[in-house]
């Protein structure tokens, strides 16, 4: 009885017959738009395979610079025919909450290799060149040298 008594307020609340007001339709989508993101989507994974297996450029640094931003243009394809995100979807917050996480990841990202680079550069930079301790490059016997090399 209660579920008939709550169907009923609603009905005389809000004027129509327990129906939620859509106003802001979600695209989900047609099959041409779908085959539109899956041909963008090969065509952005096969560029990709192609750069670093034809070895296109003589830089590596250039191939990997290329390869973000490749990535970045897939991930944009992907939201936007497969998960159908655009500014207008749930008001907008879809489009707030992609634009902060996208800076989140770019001070993540940014932030952990400088300090990788750093740590490469500034950890040890005496022993950069160096292959064997200085305390086994004055041995003169190589029988002692190979025990120290055993030693605990």
């Amino acid at each position: 009885m209660s579920a008939h008594h709550e169907h009923t307020t609603h009905d005389a609340g809000h004027g129509h017959h327990g129906h939620h007001a859509h106003d802001d339709h979600a695209d989900h989508g047609s099959l041409k738009t779908y085959v539109i993101g899956f041909v963008l989507a090969v065509i952005l994974t096969v560029i990709p395979f192609w750069l670093v297996m034809g070895k296109v450029f003589s830089n590596s640094a250039t191939t990997g610079f290329v390869l973000l931003a490749l990535a970045a243009v897939q991930v944009v394809v992907h939201m936007v025919y497969f998960l159908h995100m655009n500014a207008r979807s749930e008001g907008g917050w879809n489009m707030l909450a992609l634009v902060f996480t996208g800076v989140v990841v770019v001070i993540l990202m940014s932030g952990s290799l400088w300090v990788m680079y750093h740590l490469n550069n500034n950890m040890m930079p005496g022993m950069q060149h160096e292959t064997t301790p200085e305390s086994l490059k004055h041995t003169e016997n190589p029988n002692e040298m190979h025990n120290m090399r055993n030693m605990p």
